[in-house]
């Protein structure tokens, strides 16, 4: 008679960082980021990955498939487009400074969903699109579908939707895509800008700090949060000479991905990366690695409770 023995190990033990076998850099890294993906952009080789595949919630890292959704309709960007009521947030009642009635151009509103998150310009964007919102959030999956994003679906264009999920693995290819636009690349990675509304002149920055720090070289930037995703980054950066994609979701506290990003430059450039504490994946990161542990079909984890939230720009945007 034949016996056989199995193991049972904890979810968060198949979860291990894996780094490249064959890339010179240092193996020890430690991030607090739930899940995450280094990748050589000119290679597309992963030279860091954790819970690569785990499928979460991305909050407003979604605005970077919106803005490519927007700018490959070839639509006139100087169009004004009027914000409304349908552009308001009914899902998390998050307030904005562009109230209704507000009018700017197609590009203008472009910039500041991508450079500080501005929620009710991508809703208007979305709602602006030939043949309505539906049309719009189509067009996002099935562009995601193109670029092979197997763990990616789509539910609305601001990411205030906890429906709106991918991997880090995914979101590293989406990242690659992006950046050959150049509007997302500038966009993306301005400081500030000003726009005038209503007489108004209303003075906007960038969520990602690091785009005006001398020391970093970025060239795309989207950052995101809302209570169901934690805090996201992602970055398409130059490092130790190399063009690096940085993937970094459910960071744990509020300044863990860009502590997590200086870490992963300190590793880039060979120097001692800190040691942090391990921590268990969150609990979307456990669920998804426990779904391809066991290969069943992946789908998202249920929607945590929903209650009020402070965010990264206070009562205005969730980003």
């Amino acid at each position: 008679m034949t016996l056989s023995l199995v193991v049972t190990l904890p979810v968060w033990a198949a979860a291990a960082p894996v780094s490249s076998g064959d890339d010179p850099l240092p193996a020890r890294l430690a991030l607090e980021s739930s899940a995450a993906v280094v990748l050589d952009q000119d290679t597309g080789r992963v030279l860091y990955g954790k819970n690569a595949q785990s499928i979460a919630p991305i909050a407003s890292i979604t605005k970077l498939m919106t803005a490519m959704v927007v700018l490959d309709a070839e639509l006139d960007m100087d169009e004004p487009i009027t914000i409304t009521h349908a552009d308001a947030d009914a899902l998390r009642n998050t307030r904005s400074r562009l109230n209704e009635g507000a009018t700017l151009r197609r590009e203008e509103l472009l910039r500041l969903a991508l450079m500080s998150s501005e929620n009710r310009a991508a809703a208007a964007l979305s709602r602006a699109y030939p043949g309505g919102r539906e049309a719009f959030i189509r067009a996002m999956n099935l562009k995601a579908q193109s670029l092979g994003l197997t763990g990616t679906r789509y539910a609305d264009a601001t990411g205030l939707s906890s429906s709106n999920v991918s991997t880090a693995e995914d979101l590293a290819a989406l990242v690659r895509a992006a950046h050959t636009y150049p509007r997302i690349r500038e966009f993306s990675t301005a400081t500030s800008h000003e726009v005038v509304v209503g007489g108004r002149r209303l003075a906007y920055h960038n969520t990602n700090a690091l785009v005006s720090n001398d020391n970093w070289d970025i060239g795309l930037s989207k950052t995101g949060f809302i209570n169901e995703a934690g805090r996201c980054l992602v970055m398409q950066a130059v490092l130790a000479g190399r063009n690096v994609v940085i993937v970094l979701l459910d960071s744990w506290g509020k300044y863990a991905r860009m502590t997590d990003a200086l870490r992963i430059r300190s590793w880039m450039e060979g120097k001692v990366a800190p040691v942090i504490a391990a921590r268990k994946p969150s609990t979307n990161a456990r669920t998804a690695q426990a779904r391809t542990v066991n290969a069943a079909p992946r789908k998202p984890a249920a929607n945590k409770p929903r209650r009020a939230v402070r965010t990264e720009r206070g009562r205005h945007t969730l980003s």
